[in-house]
């Protein structure tokens, strides 16, 4: 039977989390009361993970990926995310932190018409400075840049219809930014409270350096949300802001020239305005190039600049 839920679980060198973590994972997809599937994505583990992978595979309704290297948790996620067969996809860390009996609720939500439940850890259980510092800024961050408000937007543990997630092409560490993407393209998105627990068992694979990817992902995930099909407003914007500087400062220099006696010589401003000017032409250039970019892309590709929420009536 095609599976309702496809529960898509990441793993790096997790070896002694597997075993318990996949009793409870399996008990608790077996409470919502539909078909399900769990697929385990190793990703290039060494400590013999695949192994105990290999073995839960044998068992009905699960499913295991090896990667041929450590390519990290977006590549991870994506690898099952195109396996997965569910009408909706679950994703969850295999380090049991994430409580899998949250997972009926997450999935009641989600089936009363939400597109993307997002779960949030808000009785985290990390050390404050290291991990729950720079994610309550991010978190802060990326709802204020994107629009998408969540107070945490780092828990793995998420819903998403699967139709909309399978549209998202993820790559380097955007998997965080999934609800944020989701909702540029109109989805509606929810959070729930969940359960978060102490690692028992191995070591985080998460540090503060992750924090600065967060930004560089962060800026483009707000260029792609926004001006994807429309860059020429993004540059266009940027170029007219320095065109009207520096007008402003050129004006400037000559009423100190007519009115005081300064010489353009004598004032550096007209420098600057003269430097603004330039990069504001070529900012003009560049934003007429990623348009043609842009429109060569959608063409090539047939992939529309819009995305339909729903049909109805015969024939579509």
């Amino acid at each position: 039977m095609t599976p309702v839920i496809s529960a898509v679980i990441p793993v790096f060198n997790e070896l002694e989390n597997l075993a318990p973590f996949e009793k409870e994972l399996s008990a608790a997809l077996a409470r919502t009361g539909v078909t399900c599937e769990i697929i385990w994505v190793d990703d290039g583990s060494s400590d013999g993970s695949f192994s105990e992978l290999r073995r839960f595979a044998s068992a009905p309704g699960q499913r295991a990926l090896r990667l041929a290297k450590n390519y990290g948790q977006t590549a991870a996620l994506a690898a099952g995310i195109a396996a997965a067969e569910g009408e909706w996809v679950i994703t969850l860390d295999a380090d049991g932190q994430n409580d899998p009996e949250d997972i009926p609720r997450l999935f009641a939500a989600a089936a009363a018409g939400v597109d993307v439940v997002s779960g949030w850890r808000r009785n985290r259980r990390d050390a404050f400075f290291s991990r729950i510092l720079p994610s309550r800024t991010a978190n802060f961050i990326i709802s204020a840049v994107t629009g998408v408000k969540l107070h945490d937007f780092g828990c793995t543990l998420k819903i998403y219809r699967a139709a909309l997630l399978k549209s998202v092409d993820l790559y380097g560490e955007m998997h965080r930014f999934l609800p944020a993407i989701l909702g540029y393209a109109g989805a509606s998105v929810t959070e729930l409270e969940v359960n978060h627990r102490p690692r028992t068992a191995g070591r985080s694979k998460y540090g503060l350096a992750r924090t600065f990817k967060v930004v560089l992902d962060l800026l483009t995930v707000k260029f792609m949300g926004d001006f994807i099909t429309k860059p020429i407003y993004l540059f266009g914007g940027l170029s007219f802001a320095l065109l009207a500087s520096s007008a402003l400062m050129a004006s400037y220099t000559l009423y100190n020239k007519l009115h005081n006696g300064v010489f353009v010589k004598d004032q550096p401003l007209f420098l600057l305005a003269i430097f603004f000017a330039l990069v504001a032409v070529q900012l003009a250039f560049m934003g007429l190039m990623a348009e043609v970019l842009i429109r060569t892309y959608h063409s090539a590709n047939r992939r529309p600049t819009y995305a339909v929420a729903e049909k109805a009536g015969k024939g579509l």
